[in-house]
């Protein structure tokens, strides 16, 4: 009699979590279907560099950003857009910084009080939400980050909402994605790859160009139709040499 009863539980095989080493608050998403490359820091280039290609004017420029606009820069690192887009949305303009890095926080924080740019504000964010005020940006900007996100749905979903709503004026909302056609080991995403995960959330794409020169391509993205419930949202496949 005993042995019957031992012999299921010494049968028995543990059974693991899919989403063990997901946040909770991702859960009710799809996971990334494909590889997430590693954090690289938040100095991708020296500024002086950056600048000397005219990356942040053309890409300023390509976006259609006017001054008095309201812009997020998610991701902002050390400022480099952060205090670009400042002056280029001017005195009636808005800058949200956002980074999930506490410590770079507090160096662009540093750097904001020091050059006395009244018109930012900075926020910490999190790895599957940008945390951003819903209907309240003309454009927001993922610059060189975007193939470190964890839980792109998730992320993109809530993206979605902070958007200013498409009400027949030009220049609604719009999402700039600037990123390097490699794969992610060597910290870029293909932009089939990129499209299909914004299109999967319910984005169209707007705007492309491939720009090696100032650092790898530029997309811009638009909300279209209404937001795609979490489990309707289907994962785009990976496929390693797409482009």
């Amino acid at each position: 009699m005993l042995s019957l009863l031992v012999t299921p539980l010494t049968a028995c095989k543990r059974v693991e979590d899919p989403d063990a080493d997901r946040a909770e608050t991702a859960r009710a998403y799809p996971p990334a279907s494909r590889p997430v490359s590693d954090l690289a820091g938040n100095q991708w280039s020296t500024e002086t560099a950056r600048d000397k290609r005219g990356e942040a004017e053309e890409i300023m420029k390509a976006a259609g950003l006017q001054p008095g606009m309201t812009v997020a820069d998610i991701g902002a690192g050390e400022g480099y857009y952060t205090v670009r887009l400042a002056e280029k949305v001017g005195a009636k303009g808005r800058v949200l910084a956002q980074d999930i890095d506490q410590g770079a926080i507090d160096r662009l924080a540093e750097r904001v009080n020091r050059d006395a740019l009244d018109n930012v504000s900075i926020k910490l964010g999190a790895p599957d939400s940008p945390r951003l005020p819903e209907n309240s940006f003309d454009r927001v900007f993922l610059v060189h980050m975007y193939h470190e996100v964890r839980e792109p749905y998730a992320f993109l979903s809530r993206l979605r909402p902070a958007l200013l709503a498409k009400d027949g004026a030009e220049g609604a909302g719009e999402v700039i994605v600037v990123d390097v056609n490699r794969d992610f080991a060597q910290h870029g995403i293909p932009p089939k790859q990129l499209f299909c995960e914004f299109e999967a959330v319910g984005y169209e794409l707007v705007g492309f160009m491939e720009r090696p020169e100032l650092g790898g391509y530029f997309a811009k993205f638009r909300a279209k139709g209404p937001p795609i419930l979490p489990g309707k949202i289907t994962p785009c496949p990976y496929e390693r040499d797409s482009d």
